[in-house]
C-alpha cells in the first residue's frame, strides 16, 4: 500500500532504494508507529532521507502521498479516514500547556473532540465560511482553517496562524535545505563540510579508545590512553570582490564570509574590486591608504592554501585583458597576469559566481574568468559550492 509513497519520493528526486523502503515496511510491521501521524512522517524521514538537503523534497513529497484533506469529500472522511484520538491525547502532551490541556477536558475531552468532528462531518454537506459550528475556515469552530479555537483540529491551511491547532496536518519543516537556493549561513557551513584535510594537534584532551583497549590489554589493568583531538587542518585564501555589481550580492557575500570563518580555523581573507591586481586590502574604509601588495601575498602564503575567489566576474573585459584597464587606478599590468600568478602559487583554486549561471554566458567577461580558471567556476547556491569544494578536495 506504500508503493504509490515511494514511487512519488522518486518523481521528487529523492535518491531512495529498494533497501530504505524495505528498512521503513520493517519499520511498520514491527509496530514502531500505530495511529500516530507524526511519528509515522520521521520514521518514512528517517528510513528513506540520507541526505538533508532532500528535506525539503520529503515535506512535499509526503504532504502530496499522505496530506491534502482540503481535497478530499466529508463523505470521504467519514468512510475511509480513521482518526484515533490516542494521537490526540499524546500530542497534547507535546504541544498543550497544563492550563490548555483542562480547557479541552472542560469542553468535554479528546473523546468528545473527535466524536462532535465525526458528528460534523456527517451533518455537513459543502463548504463552510465562518461561523462557530460548521467544519470550514475563517470561524471559531474547533475545525477546519485560518479560523481560532483553542483545542482545534487544522484541515487544509498551509501555515499556523494561532499556534492553537491540536493536530498541524500541512506543516512543513524544512524549507530552505534545497540544494538549488539561494543560500543561508547554516546552508553554507553544511557545503563547506566538504572541503576537510583532519589533522591532530594541540592537548592531548580526546580519550584513544583504540589505545586505551591495546595498552590495558598489554599492562593487564586499566590504562587510559588520551590523543590531540580532531581538527580540521584545511588552510583557506579568499579573495572577496566588494563594491560596483556586487553589491545585489552583499548579503550572500557576508553569509559565505561568516561559515567560512566558523568552518575553518586556518582562514586569511583579503578584498578586491573586479579583478585581481597589484594590490588587495582587509579593511574596506581604508581600501587606499591601507593596500596589501599582492605580490607579498604571492610570497607570504605557501602553496598549499585552497585559493578561493568570489565575484560576479562582470566588468569591462579591459579590466582583465589590459594594462590600464581597470576603471580605479591605472594598473600596470594586466589583471589576467596577477590571475595567473595565483593559480600558479596556489593550484587548488577555485571562483564561486553570486550571478545566476543562466546569466553567465551573455557577460564577455565571465567566460573570461572562466577559461583563466579553466572552467572551476561555481554558482553560489549549495550545489554549486558542494561541487566546488569536491574539488578543491581532490
Amino acid at each position: 500500500m506504500f508503493l504509490p509513497f515511494f514511487e512519488t519520493l522518486r518523481e521528487a528526486g529523492i535518491p531512495v532504494s529498494l533497501r530504505e523502503y524495505l528498512s521503513f515496511l520493517e519499520g511498520m510491521q514491527k509496530g514502531l508507529v500505530i495511529y500516530d501521524i507524526e511519528g509515522f512522517y520521521y520514521l518514512t524521514r528517517t528510513a528513506m532521507v540520507k541526505d538533508e538537503r532532500n528535506l525539503d523534497k520529503f515535506d512535499r513529497a509526503f504532504a502530496k502521498t499522505f496530506k491534502g484533506l482540503e481535497n478530499i469529500t466529508f463523505q470521504d472522511v467519514m468512510d475511509r479516514v480513521d482518526i484515533p484520538g490516542e494521537w490526540l491525547k499524546k500530542l497534547a502532551e507535546k504541544h498543550l500547556s497544563p492550563e490548555e490541556r483542562a480547557e479541552v477536558e472542560a469542553s468535554g475531552g479528546f473523546d468528545k473532540l473527535m466524536e462532535t468532528l465525526k458528528e460534523r462531518l456527517k451533518e455537513q454537506q459543502g463548504r463552510h465560511q465562518g461561523g462557530s459550528k460548521w467544519i470550514g475556515t475563517a470561524g471559531t469552530s474547533p475545525f477546519g482553517a485560518h479560523g481560532y479555537n483553542p483545542e482545534g483540529v487544522r484541515i487544509g491551511q498551509n501555515e499556523s496562524r494561532h499556534q492553537r491547532a491540536v493536530k498541524v496536518w500541512d506543516k512543513r519543516e524544512f524549507k530552505n535545505l534545497d540544494d538549488k537556493i539561494e543560500l543561508g549561513t547554516r546552508n553554507i557551513k553544511v557545503a563547506l563540510k566538504r572541503l576537510r584535510r583532519w589533522a591532530r594537534d594541540g592537548a592531548a584532551e580526546e580519550l584513544d579508545l583504540d589505545g586505551t583497549i591495546r595498552a590495558t590489554a598489554e599492562h593487564g589493568y586499566l590504562d587510559v590512553q588520551t590523543r590531540p583531538e580532531r581538527r580540521n587542518a584545511v588552510k583557506v585564501l579568499l579573495f572577496l570582490d566588494v563594491g560596483g555589481s556586487m553589491d545585489p550580492y552583499i548579503r550572500t557575500v557576508e553569509e559565505l564570509f561568516s561559515a567560512a570563518r566558523a568552518e575553518f580555523k586556518h582562514l586569511e581573507y583579503y578584498y578586491f574590486h573586479n579583478c585581481l591586481y597589484e594590490g588587495v586590502w582587509r579593511d574596506n574604509a581604508r581600501r587606499w591608504g591601507a593596500q596589501v601588495s599582492t605580490a607579498e601575498i604571492l610570497r607570504t602564503y605557501g602553496s598549499d592554501y585552497k585559493c578561493i575567489f568570489v565575484g560576479d566576474a562582470s566588468m569591462s573585459p579591459y579590466e582583465i585583458a589590459y594594462a590600464g584597464g581597470a576603471n580605479e587606478h591605472w594598473n600596470q599590468e594586466a589583471g589576467q597576469v596577477w590571475l595567473g600568478r595565483a593559480r600558479t602559487q596556489w593550484p587548488s583554486n577555485l571562483w564561486i559566481n553570486p550571478l545566476p549561471e543562466p546569466h553567465w554566458r551573455y557577460t564577455h567577461s565571465v567566460k573570461m574568468i572562466q577559461e583563466i580558471f579553466d572552467n572551476q567556476m561555481v554558482p553560489m547556491t549549495l550545489e554549486g559550492i558542494e561541487r566546488g569544494m569536491r574539488a578543491l578536495s581532490r
